[in-house]
């Protein structure tokens, strides 16, 4: 099992997942992927705002996938069974790494509302990305007691970590 700490602050292996719990982990992991696609996305050139939606939400979900295999084949490389409650267990645990790219994908979506074209979406998509990063990691450290000053250290370093990845869309010109 994982030694890192999990929101609730007990090794993740320890945590008990239920229905409505937030993995702030995984939710502050998605938005930084999410923001690291759209900015590799503006790269490449322009698209139709439909290919960044699913762009987003397919890597999300590529990803959660690797995290769920990853940790499943960790499980039996260790000696512990893998059966699918445990299957489903981490599923659902790492499944805020798939809703970090919504919200990201739904400003793609709803861009045209806002008149912006396909530039203007990406920046969209980035700067949702980024916010709601800094806000999973800034709620993840508040929920497991942290300080205010630690949240907001949480917050910093995270905003600092999105500021790279706008800062390389800058750089590479979309």
């Amino acid at each position: 099992m994982s030694s890192s700490p999990a929101p609730t602050g007990r090794p993740a292996g320890e945590e008990s997942h239920r229905p409505g719990r937030t993995d702030y982990a995984g939710a502050v992991y998605g938005s930084l992927l999410a923001a690291s696609v759209v900015a590799a996305a503006g790269s490449v050139g322009d698209f139709p705002r439909l290919h960044l939606v699913v762009l987003l939400l397919v890597t999300g979900v590529v990803f959660w996938a690797a995290h769920v295999y990853a940790h499943l084949a960790g499980e039996r490389v260790i000696g512990r069974s893998v059966d699918r409650r445990e299957v489903r267990r981490v599923a659902r645990r790492e499944w805020s790494i798939v809703e970090a790219a919504v919200l990201p994908a739904v400003a793609a979506a709803i861009s045209p509302l806002f008149g912006l074209g396909y530039t203007g979406t990406a920046w969209l998509a980035l700067v949702v990305a980024v916010a709601q990063q800094v806000s999973w990691a800034t709620l993840g450290a508040i929920r497991a007691g942290a300080s205010r000053r630690m949240a907001a250290g949480e917050g910093a370093v995270n905003l600092v970590l999105g500021l790279v990845i706008v800062a390389t869309k800058a750089a590479l010109g979309h």
